[in-house]
């Protein structure tokens, strides 16, 4: 355990940040599954447009790189296109 009072807040701050961060990825993988399973139905536009919008907003918080939400959603997007 940290002896300095500003490390022991450290260690609070980022583990609440980690946790946040890791309900955010969880639900990057959830939105992203459930576009390509919806692909090619009447709901795939939505949850198309609902993985996007979490990706970008998951980049926009720097919880993911800029470069790997456009990597992520460039691979749905052939994904998605492939199926119909």
């Amino acid at each position: 355990m940290a002896n300095i009072k500003s490390q022991k807040k450290r260690i609070l701050t980022n583990a609440k940040s980690a946790d946040r961060n890791k309900a955010v990825k969880s639900e990057l993988r959830t939105r992203v599954k459930n576009a390509i399973v919806t692909a090619g139905t009447e709901t795939s536009a939505e949850d198309l447009r609902l993985a996007v919008k979490r990706l970008d907003m998951a980049a926009a918080k720097g919880i993911i790189h800029k470069n790997q939400a456009a990597r992520r959603k460039s691979r749905l997007m052939r994904r998605i296109n492939a199926v119909g």
